[in-house]
């Protein structure tokens, strides 16, 4: 049975960390990096029986915005339908349901969105960025 929990104390930070460090978004980042993103932001484990096989988190100010971030289930365990799970999960939590504005970035995901209610930007032009990479 599938278990989708916030309490970070279950979170194995080796999973995360061994799966991050691979993806085009966050290659390279350390374990310390890691850690420090998880102790600042709501997070999602994904587990089956005690093991974590998916993560998410969402920066946020619990009242206007919600940045989902680092969503991943890992690559044995997906085409099950745990994706979108996760994704009801984060977007249904009550701590979260103030948050008018929800933004995420993906290169390969976008349906899995979509399910969800996120399109492409509506007004790109009032959206800025500051790149450090």
């Amino acid at each position: 049975m599938i278990e989708i929990s916030k309490d970070k104390s279950k979170l194995q930070l080796d999973v995360i960390h061994g799966f991050l460090t691979e993806t085009y978004w966050a290659k390279g980042r350390t374990i310390e990096e890691v850690e420090t993103s998880i102790k600042h932001c709501l997070c999602f484990g994904v587990y089956l029986d005690e093991k974590q096989i998916g993560f998410a988190r969402v920066a946020t100010d619990y009242v206007v915005f919600a940045y989902i971030m680092d969503v991943f289930i890992l690559p044995e365990y997906r085409g099950k339908g745990y994706s979108k799970k996760l994704m009801n999960v984060v977007i249904n939590d009550e701590e979260l349901q103030n948050c008018k504005v929800w933004m995420l970035k993906t290169a390969d995901a976008h349906g899995l969105y979509k399910q969800f209610g996120f399109t492409e930007l509506k007004h790109s032009e009032k959206v800025m960025e500051r790149l450090l990479i």
